[in-house]
């Protein structure tokens, strides 16, 4: 199906009844391969009249709980169940996602930086442009999956970007976080940051939940059953696939926000030594660790500190550093 505002294709009929797989079809002319495309692996499965249910993962190429979950959904799929419609893109950002790298290898390109896009520019933003001017106008709702990817690393947790613009918006979204059923949830706004995947589908009046489920470049057991299980409630809750088996019991939510002063970063560059764990409950003024200088051996490491205290939700990865890097951050409980 071609769309005149995009170069972007795919065979896929949006609109038809059953379940349909294909590709998105991203033009990218090269050395190796004058009219090649780069194809991106759909699923659109409908049924009858109900809600769209936009699901994305990898939209950083090193992230993995949302492809994996998203692929089991796409495989036990069954379209008897469904009233409405799931479209279902696994892998969004699938150079990055082929090559393992946060960025996309092509145009070296973060994906969720790049919103609104633009039809003529580079690979990434051709597909920024095609998930805000195509799938986004046919969504209710989506669901985003990330993970701190391979430089950070997450205590699992539901996130939330701003507040809807009305009440009853702001009631459904309450709805859908308590059918998420997630321990954690975090509320933040990437303090005025509006390039990313959410602040698209906000755009377009698009209820999203995303959420950071682990990080390392490795599959967290703990986000990806929080993933699975969240998005069986979402999806059932809107009603367009009834859970399998029964609900989990509410659990109690731990509720929070982020700080500019709960970031820890990198004043120079070095080795980072960490200082914190996550899970730890730090205090103001806490060190978050030390950085060496590898070609001053005895040289004092330099310190750094969380002006602000907090829960540690996410720390760095990588022990190599440049000044600027984060190094990890903190979050506070919210009434």
């Amino acid at each position: 199906m071609q769309n005149a505002g995009t170069l972007i294709t795919t065979d896929i009929d949006f609109a038809r009844d059953g379940i349909q797989t294909g590709t998105l079809r991203l033009p990218y002319s090269h050395d190796r391969s004058a009219y090649g495309h780069i194809p991106i692996p759909l699923m659109v499965a409908k049924r009858g009249d109900g809600p769209t249910v936009l699901l994305t993962g990898a939209v950083h190429g090193d992230e993995y709980e949302g492809p994996l979950v998203l692929m089991e959904l796409m495989r036990a799929l069954r379209v008897d169940r469904l009233h409405g419609r799931l479209i279902i893109v696994p892998a969004l950002n699938m150079p990055a996602y082929r090559a393992r790298t946060r960025l996309s290898p092509i145009d070296q390109v973060n994906l969720n930086r790049v919103f609104p896009g633009d039809r003529n520019g580079t690979p990434s933003l051709m597909l920024a442009h095609y998930a805000e001017t195509v799938l986004m106008p046919l969504a209710d709702y989506a669901i985003d999956f990330h993970s701190g990817g391979g430089s950070l690393d997450y205590l699992p947790t539901l996130l939330v970007f701003g507040k809807p613009a009305d009440a009853q918006a702001q009631t459904e979204l309450d709805r859908l976080i308590a059918a998420f059923n997630a321990p954690r949830l975090l509320t933040m706004d990437l303090f005025g940051e509006d390039r990313h995947f959410t602040a698209a589908a906000q755009r377009h009046g698009v209820l999203t939940l995303t959420g950071e489920f682990g990080g390392g470049a490795r599959v967290n057991p703990e986000g990806l059953a929080m993933a699975r299980d969240g998005l069986a409630g979402v999806l059932d809750a809107v009603g367009v696939l009834p859970r399998s088996g029964a609900a989990p019991p509410p659990q109690r939510v731990l509720r929070l926000a982020v700080s500019r002063d709960q970031f820890a970063y990198a004043p120079c560059g070095g080795i980072f030594e960490p200082k914190f764990a996550l899970g730890d409950e730090v205090k103001a003024g806490q060190l978050a660790g030390l950085i060496h200088d590898p070609v001053s051996p005895g040289k004092d490491p330099a310190e750094v500190a969380f002006k602000a205290g907090g829960l540690a939700l996410c720390i760095r990865t990588f022990a190599l550093v440049e000044a600027g890097d984060c190094l990890g951050h903190l979050a506070s409980d919210v009434a």
